[in-house]
């Protein structure tokens, strides 16, 4: 498979060696001033990029029918102008805001727990993410997937970064280091906590996830989800 790769940070370099050693080839290492040149050679790209440019890219690739993953958060006001567009050019297209396979069980789990939870009012929700010093967004992508999780199955409304309403889900962001991501939500009552929490040790499951996904796409129309990928 020749894979495009739009971002060419530490999370393009190390889906660079997990695709190589799965025995894929690399047309195009595109860092923020590269061009798309090569981009039409590929069979899927795969986007690990910034959120200032991460519809341009995605954009690209679906204007050329080049199936796309795009594991970049912070742009997702514009999601479904992305979906729009790719439901008109009959695109392949996946957003992820993890392609951990370990976040994925998780974001299950939360779901699964928040609809045990929803009648015991007692209970108050909160969340923390903890992510490394060059993360640019907070909260991550992760959190606010997480949070949304919730929202679906319970009475609260929206998260907030600071001083939370009844309705609101506390989300404490901090960057810290060189921390992968940590995502921690807490259940608090009176009398005792209830807590999950996922730990990544290394960039390299988002990676692989990422990889994973784009197999999966290549061959394949529509706009789909991790969800989709795993069979969960």
């Amino acid at each position: 498979m020749k894979i495009a790769l739009l971002g060419y940070g530490k999370m393009g370099k190390v889906i660079e060696k997990i695709a190589l050693e799965r025995g894929h080839q690399i047309v195009l290492r595109k860092g923020s001033q590269d061009t798309f040149e090569g981009l039409l050679d590929a069979d899927v790209a795969i986007d690990f990029s910034l959120p200032n440019v991460a519809v341009e890219n995605i954009s690209e690739c679906l204007n050329h029918s080049i199936p796309v993953i795009s594991g970049t958060t912070g742009w997702l006001e514009r999601y479904e102008e992305m979906v729009q567009l790719c439901n008109e050019k009959n695109g392949s297209f996946i957003y992820g805001s993890n392609f951990s396979l370990g976040v994925n069980i998780f974001f299950e789990l939360n779901e699964f727990l928040a609809k045990m939870m929803k009648n015991l009012t007692q209970y108050n929700v909160s969340m923390e993410e903890i992510h490394h010093t060059q993360k640019l967004d907070a909260p991550s992508g992760t959190a606010i997937s997480l949070a949304e999780g919730i929202i679906k199955h319970t009475n609260y409304k929206k998260w907030t970064l600071e001083n939370p309403n009844n309705d609101e889900i506390l989300i404490d962001a901090k960057r810290i280091g060189t921390v992968p991501g940590t995502h921690s939500i807490f259940y608090d009552s009176a009398v005792d906590q209830i807590e999950i929490k996922h730990t990544a040790h290394s960039r390299e499951g988002f990676a692989l996830g990422s990889v994973v996904a784009a197999e999966w796409l290549v061959g394949k129309k529509g706009v789909f989800t991790m969800k989709d990928v795993l069979g969960i």
